[in-house]
């Protein structure tokens, strides 16, 4: 309040003299040099209080407003007074020491703190939420455990994300699903209770197995998102098609994506294998029911292998019908692995095509088990192939019996004797 009224003094005085020219320099001289003093003073009690209001409206502007003011008047009249330079040499320290004494009394800092015009501060108020604070103050303030704002991995989240843990106990492995794009946000984003837990209703209600559930989110988490109404829709489709409710439920276990997809493609897809392959409905629904991954793949790879079937290995259309009602897989394979067995079958084993139609399984087994068990053959001088020929040797049992049963009953030989071939192959 001392400095206050100092200050409100020396503004009379300057506005009683401001008709002169160098009295308006002497007091934008004083009123400089006094800045410098004054700012040192206020940042040193910066932080320690915060003003609630002036007790005294006649002045109506805070200090340092008021030293403003006093540097914007004499700023005005500074270039008009330019010639008048001389006299602010003139100003000698008696002037300003009387001048700092008058705005300043001899006070120390710990006595200020205790007059009267501080009592009014409120110094128990807590601090703003918008006040500035340093990197040290910062780096001290508690912050309650949360989830990471960022993370690779969906581990870091399971113990304080209820759906992860949950998804854990169903058997979902988290570590496939994080390695997926935007799969692990998707998750963290659900609750249990109302996104997964009635989806888990539903594939139940169908009659899907409760150790079925983890197989089916790994591979397919989007139908924690889907619309109960559309997947209660697409399951009605298939009974209405008469695939059996335990078939459904089969189906969907071992399709994981199948009720992703809505009823029009479902019934595309049904009509596209009843119409290529000619086959009748009965056909069609136990060709699906066996490969139900058939309704979700790319129907351009099925084509493709259909037309190899054609054009590249010769199967005449009731052959390539019976191949696929026998061994669906077919459809999905690999063109490079088929093409390498049938070659193998016709041009080495010189087995003809009405024999590998007959036999279809021979075409779903490895390149490398048809080759080993063939050279043994040859080598033991039993490769016959022929049904009309004597010690004909069924393709069938030659790919699906195990080691031991191949040995004592189509090779007549030992085991090791096999293996021991194996290694000079």
């Amino acid at each position: 309040m001392a400095m206050a009224s100092a200050c409100g003094q020396l503004c009379m005085r300057c506005r009683g003299s401001l008709s002169s020219k160098t009295a308006v320099w002497r007091c934008y001289s004083h009123v400089r040099h006094l800045i410098p003093r004054t700012r040192q003073l206020l940042k040193s009690f910066d932080g320690l209080f915060i003003t609630k209001r002036l007790a005294s409206t006649q002045t109506g502007l805070s200090w340092k407003q008021q030293m403003c003011c006093y540097s914007d008047l004499a700023e005005k009249h500074l270039t008009a007074d330019a010639k008048d330079n001389k006299h602010t040499k003139e100003l000698t320290k008696t002037s300003i020491t009387q001048i700092t004494n008058t705005l300043m009394p001899s006070t120390d800092v710990l006595s200020m703190t205790e007059h009267p015009a501080f009592l009014d501060l409120d110094d128990a108020a807590e601090s703003s939420a918008l006040e500035e604070i340093c990197d040290e103050e910062a780096i001290s303030i508690s912050v309650p455990s949360s989830l990471p704002p960022t993370s690779t991995s969906l581990r870091d989240y399971v113990e304080k994300s209820e759906t992860l843990s949950k998804l854990v106990e169903l058997g979902v492995n988290l570590w496939k699903l994080e390695q997926r794009p935007n799969v692990g946000s998707m998750l963290l984003r659900l609750d249990f209770k109302t996104d997964v837990a009635p989806r888990l209703m539903f594939l139940k209600e169908i009659g899907v197995k409760d150790s079925c559930f983890g197989y089916i989110i790994t591979h397919n988490p989007f139908v924690l998102c889907e619309n109960i109404e559309n997947l209660q829709d697409r399951v009605t489709y298939l009974k209405s098609r008469k695939f059996s409710s335990e078939t459904v439920a089969s189906m969907v276990s071992r399709a994981p994506y199948l009720l992703n997809f809505n009823v029009k493609r479902l019934d595309n897809r049904l009509g596209f294998y009843q119409q290529q392959l000619q086959l009748s409905a009965s056909n069609t629904r136990n060709l699906v029911a066996r490969l139900p991954k058939l309704l979700c793949v790319s129907l351009e790879p099925v084509k493709e292998n259909l037309k190899v079937c054609e054009i590249e290995l010769g199967f005449k259309q009731n052959e390539i019908q019976h191949i696929v009602v026998a061994v669906p897989k077919v459809l999905t394979a690999n063109k490079r692995k088929l093409t390498q067995i049938f070659d193998f079958l016709h041009n080495t084993m010189k087995v003809p095509h009405y024999l590998i139609a007959k036999f279809p399984q021979v075409l779903n087994t490895k390149y490398l088990r048809v080759r080993e068990r063939h050279l043994f053959l040859e080598y033991l001088q039993k490769a016959q192939y022929d049904p009309t020929l004597p010690n004909y040797i069924s393709l069938d049992r030659m790919v699906s019996l195990p080691d031991e049963a191949f040995c004592t009953e189509l090779a007549l030989s030992t085991v090791e004797d096999f293996y021991l071939f194996q290694k000079t192959l």
